[in-house]
């Protein structure tokens, strides 16, 4: 049987400085990460048991992706058991390990709370005239791009050749429901009014270690964040960061299901594109989904169809297999996204951010006589993206009633300082709230504590699905401070 698909996701946020002669994204983003002033406990990360160079297909590269020291200096956990800091002069929340997707979800909207939190806070630093904006976003329209990741767990014995086989495909195609739509083209590729994703440009390789430069459709990165005996952590990076929370409950929950049923040996063939790399921007041209994909088999089909024939894969196995009502509601929620997009994408605009926003910006060009090459376009499609909710198109039309919600704003508040209850994530939330003042390094599989001796204990985490409430509450609840907590469990 398929492992469970425990997930969670890393968001890199754009930030700038307005009214700024000399703007510094690394030392705005610092600024930003220090200001926080949410719980947390601003640590050590620590790197010992992280892997970048170590390659799914076999490969080891020594000394890649080694981080720089000075980045663990601006590193914050939280206590909903998230990691927020600056990672390649972007401020990152990356969302503690949650259970489903939908629990992923809820986390990922946390991230957009804590920036604008810490942005609010940020501005106090700032000199008169100046102000600071954060975008949930991917490209900044000047040739750069920034990460939306996703993190899937995988049986180590799951061979890393069929998630290629099988995944590929599927992540190019899905961007007809996980863009977040974009004003324009960038990185070399033809000119575009508009298109659906913001990352799909930037993707050059088919398969690679890489994830800011020549970057690849499947990433072969083997750092498991947990026990490299039992697990793999499939890291995904082409996709787009979302607000429709609906749009993030389709991305997190089809890649889950689709997963399982690989594991579970239920995908009855590999649907292979004949240039996956051409076909990734060539989907995201096509706001139409009219364009036919050529595939292997000397054939074609569009990517709307081809995501027909992995919805019929998956809810069979779901039906067949699965008696889980998330994944009930996945399969319920991709059927109508698809149907929709078959007979009028417009049809769609209040759960997919690409349909909302070009229906926004084809108000503006026909109330205001605009073309596309209009900068005022790309200034609303940035503007769609702000984490201030003052600011946010997306939001506007969250408070107009306009986008479908999962959550209330009130659900969404309480996870910025509760932690999902039933991954580690739980552990190592509640002891951030509970020994602060002890804790000093952290991982995702570890955490280090001071607790006045001669040498500081790390606790193991190496089990994703351990460390939950029902495991360590009791526990947690029943001790006083970090040297209690290391007896209890054993001492060492």
């Amino acid at each position: 049987m398929a492992i469970h698909k425990v997930l969670g996701t890393e968001t890199e946020y754009g930030i700038t400085v307005r009214g700024a002669r000399d703007f510094n994204p690394a030392l705005a983003s610092t600024q930003l990460v220090n200001s926080y002033p949410g719980r947390r406990v601003r640590v050590q990360w620590s790197y010992e048991e992280e892997s970048p160079g170590r390659d799914a297909r076999g490969f080891g590269h020594e000394g890649y992706g080694v981080a720089d020291p000075e980045s663990a200096l601006v590193n914050a956990v939280l206590s909903n058991g998230a990691r927020l800091y600056v990672d390649h002069a972007h401020p990152e929340f990356s969302g503690p390990e949650c259970y489903d997707a939908l629990e992923g979800t809820l986390y990922d909207k946390v991230g957009e709370i804590v920036m604008r939190r810490a942005a609010e806070a940020a501005v106090e630093l700032l000199p008169a005239g100046q102000r600071l904006s954060v975008y949930k976003n991917n490209s900044d329209g000047k040739g750069n791009s920034y990460g939306a990741h996703e993190n899937y767990l995988l049986a180590r014995e799951t061979p890393f050749g069929d998630v290629i086989r099988f995944a590929t495909t599927f992540l190019v195609t899905r961007q007809i429901f996980t863009g977040a739509g974009k004003v324009g083209s960038e990185n070399g590729r033809p000119d575009v009014d508009f298109q659906l994703a913001q990352r799909a440009d930037f993707f050059e390789e088919e398969v690679g270690l890489e994830t800011t430069l020549k970057r690849p459709i499947i990433n072969t990165r083997d750092e498991p964040h947990g026990d490299p005996s039992k697990y793999r952590r499939l890291h995904i990076i082409i996709g787009d960061a979302n607000l429709s929370e609906v749009q993030i409950f389709l991305k997190l929950g089809t890649m889950a299901l689709l997963l399982a049923a690989l594991e579970d040996g239920a995908l009855p063939e590999p649907l292979d594109l004949s240039d996956p790399v051409s076909s990734c921007w060539q989907v995201s041209h096509d706001p139409e989904l009219r364009r036919p994909l050529m595939l292997d088999a000397a054939s074609s089909a569009t990517a709307l169809e081809l995501q027909w024939r992995y919805f019929e894969w998956v809810r069979k196995y779901v039906e067949t297999e699965m008696d889980d009502p998330v994944a009930l509601r996945v399969i319920a929620t991709w059927e109508e996204v698809l149907a929709d997009l078959e007979q009028d994408p417009q049809l769609a605009a209040n759960r997919l951010d690409w349909v909302a926003k070009r229906r926004l910006l084809d108000g503006y060009i026909d109330r205001d006589g605009l073309t596309w090459d209009n900068p005022k376009l790309r200034l609303l499609d940035i503007q769609y993206h702000d984490v201030d909710p003052a600011r946010s198109l997306h939001r506007r039309l969250v408070d107009r009633g306009a986008m479908a919600r999962l959550f209330t704003d009130d659900e969404i508040g309480r996870a910025e300082t509760e932690p999902p209850e039933r991954t580690r994530a739980y552990f190592r939330g509640r002891c951030v709230s509970r020994f602060p003042g002890a804790l000093v390094a952290a991982n995702w599989d570890s955490l280090v504590f001071d607790t006045g001796e001669s040498h500081l204990k790390r606790i193991p985490m190496m089990e994703p699905l351990r460390g939950d409430r029902s495991r360590v509450g009791p526990l947690l609840d029943s001790v006083d401070d970090a040297a209690a907590l290391i007896a209890a469990l054993g001492g060492h």
